[in-house]
């Protein structure tokens, strides 16, 4: 079976200080989300897959949200420009990492934002979305990098979210889930369905059958086990302060 690795990052001393753009600043407990955090990569690697600790950037308060320095497909990183100028260092130790790892190296450059928490790939479609963070330069960067697997990139506006992975995520079958409040365009997706809980719009697919999601969305994950989905909770109450959630957290290697 092919080696399976996730990208991680440990949270550093300020995290507290991370970007808000949707919900109001509330006080981040730090031993309670360095506990939080070993305990999601620990589920990571209860699923079969092999952590690789990205080197820390203790000056930027967001680097725990590891999904949004980079976007990887097949053997090409595509390091990304965050519409968020204080997030631009951030991908320097990921680069180094993925290096180590193999990767070739790409780049979105300005004018061109992008965030990788705005990328959904759902079969051989791209979807990104156009707001706050990303912009139709970096899309179109990104489309051209993507193009080289043969993949079809979509821009889908976002205003209610902060990025894209915010509002919707994927289940294994192609379905796009979300939370209604806060998807701007539903129809953009061929399948999709609203999801009853905030959290529950946000799943990490471990396996075909297997999802780690957060157990702040408790109702949902009884839904989707009742589908016959093995389901994995995780509490990461102090990243969801943040605007975080499950994806945000690693970037999944296959």
């Amino acid at each position: 079976m092919p080696v399976r690795r996730a990208l991680i990052r440990r949270p550093g001393l300020l995290l507290a200080d991370g970007l808000v753009t949707h919900i109001d600043k509330q006080p981040v407990d730090l031993d309670r989300a360095l506990s939080q955090w070993l305990s999601y990569a620990e589920a990571l690697r209860c699923a079969g897959w092999e952590t690789v600790e990205v080197p820390p950037a203790d000056d930027c308060p967001d680097a725990v949200f590891i999904e949004d320095p980079v976007v990887v497909q097949g053997d090409l990183a595509i390091l990304a420009r965050s519409g968020a100028p204080e997030r631009r260092v951030e991908p320097a130790g990921v680069e180094a990492t993925l290096r180590e790892l193999g990767y070739r190296i790409a780049r979105i450059e300005a004018p061109g934002t992008l965030d990788g928490g705005d990328v959904l790939r759902v079969g051989g479609t791209a979807y990104v979305g156009l707001g706050g963070r990303t912009n139709g330069a970096g899309i179109q960067q990104l489309a051209n990098h993507l193009g080289e697997f043969g993949i079809r990139t979509q821009a889908v506006t976002v205003e209610r979210a902060l990025h894209l992975k915010s509002a919707v995520t994927a289940l294994p079958d192609g379905t796009v889930i979300g939370w209604d409040p806060v998807v701007d365009w539903p129809g953009a997706f061929p399948a999709y369905e609203g999801m009853p809980e905030e959290g529950g719009a946000h799943v990490v697919i471990l396996d075909p059958d297997h999802l780690l999601m957060s157990a702040s969305a408790p109702q949902t994950a009884e839904l989707l086990r009742a589908r016959g989905y093995r389901v994995t909770t995780v509490d990461i109450s102090e990243f969801e302060k943040l605007e975080g959630c499950v994806t945000c957290l690693s970037v999944r290697l296959r």
